[in-house]
């Protein structure tokens, strides 16, 4: 019972410790510097390479393609048939051919990267 009673004793004396002392912090705020303009972003020139992508729409017949490319190389095409059921071709790399991906789970893909180009 005694050790009850003290338990609640110290939590009320922190308790009236931490609250006058979070007061005082909350009328003194530090002192702020306002951030600097955010420069606008670089203006691109033909030459220069592009993080994003151009998109390109063919219409063959009834089905819809979008065609996906970065530094006008091809990586990967849309493919809306008339029935609407839409599939991507991704290229696998560099010299191989297309794989099919369907649906929201993405096929587990390999990374290969290019380390050096002769």
């Amino acid at each position: 019972m005694l050790g009850v009673i003290m338990r609640r004793f110290l939590f009320l004396l922190a308790l009236a410790i931490a609250v006058p002392l979070r007061a005082m912090a909350a009328d003194n705020p530090p002192k702020l510097e306002p951030l600097p303009e955010v420069p606008p972003p670089p203006n691109t020139l033909d030459g220069e390479v592009s993080a994003e992508p151009q998109i390109t729409i063919i219409k063959k017949g009834s089905d819809t393609i979008e065609e996906y490319r970065v530094n006008n190389e091809l990586y990967m095409m849309k493919v809306t048939p008339f029935h609407g059921v839409p599939y991507y071709l991704l290229k696998e790399d560099q010299e191989g051919g297309w794989s099919r991906m369907e649906g929201p789970n993405p096929r587990i893909s390999v990374p290969k990267w290019v380390l050096f180009r002769f």
